[in-house]
Protein backbone atom coordinates (compact mmCIF):
# COMPACT_ATOMS: atom_id res chain seq x y z
CA UNK A 1 0.00 0.00 0.00
CA UNK A 2 1.50 3.28 -0.91
CA UNK A 3 1.94 5.83 2.23
CA UNK A 4 0.23 8.61 1.65
CA UNK A 5 1.76 12.19 2.63
CA UNK A 6 0.16 15.69 3.23
CA UNK A 7 2.64 19.06 2.78
CA UNK A 8 2.01 22.93 3.15
CA UNK A 9 4.06 25.18 0.99
CA UNK A 10 5.03 28.27 2.67
CA UNK A 11 3.57 31.29 1.12
CA UNK A 12 5.88 34.13 0.20
CA UNK A 13 7.59 36.09 3.17
CA UNK A 14 6.77 33.14 5.26
CA UNK A 15 8.88 30.53 6.72
CA UNK A 16 8.64 27.48 5.08
CA UNK A 17 6.80 24.81 6.87
CA UNK A 18 6.71 20.75 5.49
CA UNK A 19 4.88 17.73 7.30
CA UNK A 20 4.76 15.20 6.77
CA UNK A 21 2.14 12.72 8.64
CA UNK A 22 2.59 9.21 7.37
CA UNK A 23 -1.30 7.78 8.25
CA UNK A 24 -0.30 4.00 7.64
CA UNK A 25 2.47 3.64 10.04
CA UNK A 26 1.81 2.56 13.32
CA UNK A 27 3.73 2.77 16.53
CA UNK A 28 5.81 0.07 18.37
CA UNK A 29 1.97 -0.80 20.26
CA UNK A 30 0.24 -1.57 16.94
CA UNK A 31 -1.34 2.13 17.62
CA UNK A 32 -1.85 4.80 15.34
CA UNK A 33 -0.19 7.87 16.54
CA UNK A 34 -2.07 10.91 18.07
CA UNK A 35 -1.76 13.78 15.86
CA UNK A 36 -1.89 17.57 17.10
CA UNK A 37 -2.81 20.21 14.38
CA UNK A 38 -1.75 17.41 11.49
CA UNK A 39 1.54 16.48 12.90
CA UNK A 40 2.64 13.48 15.24
CA UNK A 41 2.65 13.55 19.19
CA UNK A 42 5.48 11.74 20.59
CA UNK A 43 4.60 10.10 23.66
CA UNK A 44 6.14 10.67 26.78
CA UNK A 45 5.84 8.43 29.86
CA UNK A 46 5.14 9.30 33.04
CA UNK A 47 9.02 8.91 34.90
CA UNK A 48 10.20 11.58 32.17
CA UNK A 49 7.21 13.64 32.76
CA UNK A 50 8.16 13.26 36.59
CA UNK A 51 11.74 14.06 35.62
CA UNK A 52 10.84 16.84 33.76
CA UNK A 53 8.56 18.96 36.03
CA UNK A 54 10.36 17.73 39.30
CA UNK A 55 11.00 21.29 40.03
CA UNK A 56 7.79 22.59 39.92
CA UNK A 57 6.20 19.54 41.35
CA UNK A 58 8.16 20.24 44.25
CA UNK A 59 6.95 23.90 44.68
CA UNK A 60 3.68 22.68 44.63
CA UNK A 61 4.40 20.11 47.25
CA UNK A 62 3.92 23.03 50.50
CA UNK A 63 0.91 24.11 49.00
CA UNK A 64 -1.07 20.88 48.28
CA UNK A 65 0.05 20.32 52.41
CA UNK A 66 -2.38 23.40 53.54
CA UNK A 67 -5.05 22.44 51.45
CA UNK A 68 -5.34 18.86 52.84
CA UNK A 69 -4.14 19.69 56.43
CA UNK A 70 -6.41 22.75 56.60
CA UNK A 71 -9.16 21.96 54.15
CA UNK A 72 -9.48 18.62 52.83
CA UNK A 73 -9.23 15.96 55.84
CA UNK A 74 -11.21 18.83 58.68
CA UNK A 75 -14.15 17.71 56.05
CA UNK A 76 -13.94 14.59 57.62
CA UNK A 77 -14.97 16.53 61.16
CA UNK A 78 -18.54 17.11 59.12
CA UNK A 79 -19.51 13.45 60.79
CA UNK A 80 -20.36 15.14 63.94
CA UNK A 81 -23.00 16.73 62.51
CA UNK A 82 -25.09 13.41 62.90
CA UNK A 83 -23.90 12.94 66.49
CA UNK A 84 -24.13 14.02 69.82
CA UNK A 85 -20.78 14.69 69.71
CA UNK A 86 -19.00 14.92 73.17
CA UNK A 87 -15.21 15.73 73.21
CA UNK A 88 -14.34 13.39 76.01
CA UNK A 89 -15.57 10.27 74.12
CA UNK A 90 -14.75 11.57 70.53
CA UNK A 91 -16.14 10.78 67.34
CA UNK A 92 -16.20 6.62 67.89
CA UNK A 93 -17.59 7.24 71.25
CA UNK A 94 -20.03 9.76 70.61
CA UNK A 95 -24.10 8.63 69.78
CA UNK A 96 -25.55 9.16 66.69
CA UNK A 97 -28.37 11.16 66.16
CA UNK A 98 -29.17 11.54 62.79
CA UNK A 99 -31.04 14.28 61.10
CA UNK A 100 -31.94 15.75 65.13
CA UNK A 101 -29.58 18.59 64.76
CA UNK A 102 -30.73 19.81 61.36
CA UNK A 103 -34.29 19.44 62.92
CA UNK A 104 -33.07 21.62 65.94
CA UNK A 105 -31.55 24.66 63.53
CA UNK A 106 -34.40 24.64 61.89
CA UNK A 107 -36.96 25.66 65.30
CA UNK A 108 -34.09 27.67 66.13
CA UNK A 109 -34.77 31.22 66.12
CA UNK A 110 -31.39 32.79 66.71
CA UNK A 111 -30.33 30.60 63.23
CA UNK A 112 -32.99 32.08 61.09
CA UNK A 113 -31.84 35.93 62.43
CA UNK A 114 -28.36 34.81 61.23
CA UNK A 115 -29.62 33.56 58.30
CA UNK A 116 -31.57 37.00 57.29
CA UNK A 117 -28.74 39.17 58.58
CA UNK A 118 -26.23 36.94 56.19
CA UNK A 119 -28.79 37.39 53.49
CA UNK A 120 -29.10 41.48 53.79
CA UNK A 121 -25.13 42.15 54.21
CA UNK A 122 -24.35 39.50 51.17
CA UNK A 123 -27.05 41.77 48.71
CA UNK A 124 -25.09 44.67 49.67
CA UNK A 125 -22.03 43.09 49.21
CA UNK A 126 -23.27 41.69 45.72
CA UNK A 127 -24.65 44.83 44.98
CA UNK A 128 -22.01 47.49 45.84
CA UNK A 129 -18.77 46.23 46.34
CA UNK A 130 -18.87 43.93 43.07
CA UNK A 131 -19.09 46.58 40.63
CA UNK A 132 -16.24 49.03 42.57
CA UNK A 133 -13.17 46.50 41.19
CA UNK A 134 -14.06 46.62 37.88
CA UNK A 135 -15.01 50.04 38.03
CA UNK A 136 -11.17 50.77 39.44
CA UNK A 137 -9.61 48.77 36.90
CA UNK A 138 -11.10 50.67 34.40
CA UNK A 139 -9.51 54.12 36.03
CA UNK A 140 -6.21 52.31 36.20
CA UNK A 141 -6.35 51.02 32.67
CA UNK A 142 -7.44 54.83 31.48
CA UNK A 143 -4.24 56.65 33.39
CA UNK A 144 -2.01 57.47 30.93
CA UNK A 145 1.00 57.99 33.02
CA UNK A 146 2.62 54.55 34.42
CA UNK A 147 4.15 56.62 37.78
CA UNK A 148 0.66 57.99 38.51
CA UNK A 149 -0.91 54.35 37.71
CA UNK A 150 1.74 52.39 40.17
CA UNK A 151 1.38 55.07 42.77
CA UNK A 152 -2.66 54.37 42.62
CA UNK A 153 -2.06 50.48 42.51
CA UNK A 154 0.19 50.53 45.52
CA UNK A 155 -2.45 52.94 47.17
CA UNK A 156 -5.18 50.68 46.78
CA UNK A 157 -3.45 47.40 47.45
CA UNK A 158 -2.30 48.51 50.69
CA UNK A 159 -5.29 47.60 52.89
CA UNK A 160 -5.69 44.12 51.89
CA UNK A 161 -2.65 43.47 53.77
CA UNK A 162 -4.23 44.97 57.09
CA UNK A 163 -5.81 42.30 59.54
CA UNK A 164 -9.57 42.95 59.96
CA UNK A 165 -8.52 44.52 64.05
CA UNK A 166 -6.35 47.22 62.26
CA UNK A 167 -9.27 48.12 60.03
CA UNK A 168 -12.15 48.17 62.55
CA UNK A 169 -9.62 50.15 64.61
CA UNK A 170 -9.24 52.76 62.23
CA UNK A 171 -12.62 52.82 61.70
CA UNK A 172 -13.63 53.51 65.64
CA UNK A 173 -10.77 56.52 64.87
CA UNK A 174 -12.88 58.58 62.63
CA UNK A 175 -16.32 56.92 63.01
CA UNK A 176 -16.38 56.58 67.08
CA UNK A 177 -18.13 58.24 69.50
CA UNK A 178 -14.59 60.09 69.97
CA UNK A 179 -13.20 60.16 66.78
CA UNK A 180 -12.31 62.80 64.52
CA UNK A 181 -15.90 63.28 63.01
CA UNK A 182 -17.64 63.66 66.26
CA UNK A 183 -14.89 65.53 67.92
CA UNK A 184 -15.78 68.07 64.77
CA UNK A 185 -18.85 68.11 65.31
CA UNK A 186 -18.88 68.85 68.96
CA UNK A 187 -16.33 71.70 68.41
CA UNK A 188 -19.25 73.14 65.83
CA UNK A 189 -21.62 72.60 68.43
CA UNK A 190 -23.91 69.74 66.63
CA UNK A 191 -24.90 66.82 67.97
CA UNK A 192 -22.90 63.51 66.89
CA UNK A 193 -23.99 60.72 65.38
CA UNK A 194 -23.60 56.99 66.61
CA UNK A 195 -21.85 55.77 63.26
CA UNK A 196 -20.29 52.37 64.97
CA UNK A 197 -23.09 51.53 66.93
CA UNK A 198 -26.20 52.13 64.90
CA UNK A 199 -27.69 48.56 63.88
CA UNK A 200 -29.90 50.00 61.68
CA UNK A 201 -27.19 51.03 59.83
CA UNK A 202 -24.41 48.28 60.17
CA UNK A 203 -25.16 46.74 56.96
CA UNK A 204 -23.45 50.15 54.79
CA UNK A 205 -20.77 50.47 57.24
CA UNK A 206 -19.82 46.48 57.11
CA UNK A 207 -19.99 47.09 53.16
CA UNK A 208 -17.89 50.40 53.27
CA UNK A 209 -15.29 48.66 55.34
CA UNK A 210 -15.00 45.94 52.76
CA UNK A 211 -14.78 48.12 49.82
CA UNK A 212 -12.16 50.13 51.61
CA UNK A 213 -9.97 47.05 52.79
CA UNK A 214 -10.87 44.49 49.67
CA UNK A 215 -11.53 46.31 46.08
CA UNK A 216 -7.70 47.20 45.51
CA UNK A 217 -7.15 43.65 45.56
CA UNK A 218 -9.93 42.35 43.83
CA UNK A 219 -9.51 45.12 41.02
CA UNK A 220 -6.17 42.25 40.26
CA UNK A 221 -8.23 39.93 38.13
CA UNK A 222 -9.92 42.71 36.21
CA UNK A 223 -6.51 44.32 35.18
CA UNK A 224 -4.92 41.03 34.05
CA UNK A 225 -8.23 40.71 31.90
CA UNK A 226 -7.77 44.14 30.37
CA UNK A 227 -4.05 43.69 29.07
CA UNK A 228 -5.48 40.52 27.37
CA UNK A 229 -7.53 42.72 25.29
CA UNK A 230 -5.73 43.07 21.40
CA UNK A 231 -5.43 46.59 21.24
CA UNK A 232 -5.70 46.87 17.36
CA UNK A 233 -9.45 46.81 18.27
CA UNK A 234 -9.36 50.15 19.87
CA UNK A 235 -6.78 51.61 17.23
CA UNK A 236 -9.52 50.66 14.72
CA UNK A 237 -12.43 51.65 17.10
CA UNK A 238 -10.57 55.02 17.21
CA UNK A 239 -10.01 55.55 13.13
CA UNK A 240 -13.72 54.83 13.12
CA UNK A 241 -14.31 57.91 15.00
CA UNK A 242 -15.77 56.01 18.36
CA UNK A 243 -14.92 57.65 21.62
CA UNK A 244 -13.60 56.54 24.85
CA UNK A 245 -17.16 55.42 26.16
CA UNK A 246 -18.71 53.77 22.78
CA UNK A 247 -15.14 51.76 22.65
CA UNK A 248 -15.61 51.25 26.49
CA UNK A 249 -19.04 49.43 25.75
CA UNK A 250 -18.80 47.66 22.67
CA UNK A 251 -14.51 46.62 23.06
CA UNK A 252 -13.79 46.44 26.75
CA UNK A 253 -17.10 45.09 28.22
CA UNK A 254 -17.32 42.97 26.24
CA UNK A 255 -13.70 41.65 26.75
CA UNK A 256 -14.07 41.33 30.56
CA UNK A 257 -17.88 39.80 29.93
CA UNK A 258 -16.46 35.80 30.71
CA UNK A 259 -14.24 36.86 33.72
CA UNK A 260 -16.70 39.00 34.81
CA UNK A 261 -19.44 36.22 34.94
CA UNK A 262 -16.70 33.74 36.45
CA UNK A 263 -16.13 36.17 39.61
CA UNK A 264 -19.85 36.68 39.82
CA UNK A 265 -20.37 33.09 40.48
CA UNK A 266 -17.89 32.86 42.57
CA UNK A 267 -19.48 35.47 44.95
CA UNK A 268 -22.51 33.74 44.44
CA UNK A 269 -21.50 30.39 46.01
CA UNK A 270 -19.59 32.60 48.78
CA UNK A 271 -22.28 34.67 49.30
CA UNK A 272 -23.13 33.04 52.80
CA UNK A 273 -19.59 33.39 54.16
CA UNK A 274 -19.82 37.20 54.28
CA UNK A 275 -17.15 37.10 56.98
CA UNK A 276 -16.45 36.52 60.40
CA UNK A 277 -13.33 38.95 62.06
CA UNK A 278 -15.31 42.17 60.42
CA UNK A 279 -18.24 40.73 62.17
CA UNK A 280 -17.11 39.09 65.41
CA UNK A 281 -15.11 42.57 66.44
CA UNK A 282 -18.31 44.43 66.01
CA UNK A 283 -20.94 42.27 67.80
CA UNK A 284 -21.05 43.74 71.09
CA UNK A 285 -20.96 47.34 69.26
CA UNK A 286 -24.75 47.10 67.38
CA UNK A 287 -25.72 43.79 68.88
CA UNK A 288 -26.55 40.40 67.57
CA UNK A 289 -29.62 41.35 65.73
CA UNK A 290 -27.49 43.41 63.42
CA UNK A 291 -24.33 41.60 63.32
CA UNK A 292 -24.62 37.91 64.02
CA UNK A 293 -24.39 36.05 60.82
CA UNK A 294 -23.45 32.56 60.13
CA UNK A 295 -20.03 32.21 60.77
CA UNK A 296 -19.98 34.05 64.13
CA UNK A 297 -23.89 31.99 64.81
CA UNK A 298 -21.51 28.72 64.29
CA UNK A 299 -18.98 30.16 66.60
CA UNK A 300 -20.66 31.17 69.26
CA UNK A 301 -23.38 27.85 69.50
CA UNK A 302 -20.24 25.51 69.04
CA UNK A 303 -17.25 26.98 70.27
CA UNK A 304 -18.23 28.97 72.76
CA UNK A 305 -21.70 27.39 74.02
CA UNK A 306 -20.45 23.88 73.68
CA UNK A 307 -22.72 22.40 70.83
CA UNK A 308 -20.72 21.14 68.98
CA UNK A 309 -22.51 19.37 66.50
CA UNK A 310 -25.23 21.94 66.29
CA UNK A 311 -22.49 24.40 64.63
CA UNK A 312 -21.12 21.75 62.52
CA UNK A 313 -24.75 21.09 61.31
CA UNK A 314 -24.98 24.93 60.32
CA UNK A 315 -21.96 24.88 58.82
CA UNK A 316 -22.47 22.04 56.48
CA UNK A 317 -25.70 23.43 55.86
CA UNK A 318 -24.13 26.64 54.79
CA UNK A 319 -21.66 24.06 52.43
CA UNK A 320 -24.41 22.15 51.12
CA UNK A 321 -26.41 25.53 50.19
CA UNK A 322 -23.02 27.25 48.82
CA UNK A 323 -22.29 24.19 46.44
CA UNK A 324 -26.25 23.91 45.08
CA UNK A 325 -25.96 28.01 44.38
CA UNK A 326 -22.47 27.18 42.87
CA UNK A 327 -24.05 25.04 40.45
CA UNK A 328 -26.95 26.88 39.60
CA UNK A 329 -24.98 29.84 38.80
CA UNK A 330 -22.63 28.05 36.65
CA UNK A 331 -25.81 26.39 34.46
CA UNK A 332 -27.55 29.94 34.26
CA UNK A 333 -24.04 30.95 32.63
CA UNK A 334 -23.78 27.80 30.40
CA UNK A 335 -27.28 28.78 28.80
CA UNK A 336 -25.94 32.47 27.99
CA UNK A 337 -23.04 31.04 26.30
CA UNK A 338 -20.48 31.33 29.00
CA UNK A 339 -17.86 29.05 29.96
CA UNK A 340 -18.46 29.62 34.00
CA UNK A 341 -15.96 27.80 36.16
CA UNK A 342 -16.53 23.88 34.99
CA UNK A 343 -17.92 22.26 31.46
CA UNK A 344 -19.50 18.97 30.43
CA UNK A 345 -17.08 17.24 28.71
CA UNK A 346 -17.64 17.19 25.10
CA UNK A 347 -17.10 13.68 23.23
Amino acid sequence: MQQESAERVAAPGDVPVVSRVRSGRKSKRGKLPQLHDGLPVRQVSWQSRLRRDKQMLLMMIPGVLFLALFFYIPILGNVIAFQDYQPFLGISGSDWVGFQNFVDLYFNPDFWGAFKNTMVLAVWQLVFFFPVPLGLALVVDSLISTKIRRWFQSLVYLPHFLSWVLVIALFQQVLGGAGLVNNTLRDLGLDTIPFMTNPDTFPLLATIQLIWKECGWAMIIFLASLAAIDGSLYEAAAADGAGRWRRMWHITLPGLRSIIVLLLILRIGDILSVGFEQFLLQHDAVGAGAAEVLDTFTYFAGVVGGGWSVGAAAGLAKGVIAALLIWGANSLAHRMGEPGIFQKKVG
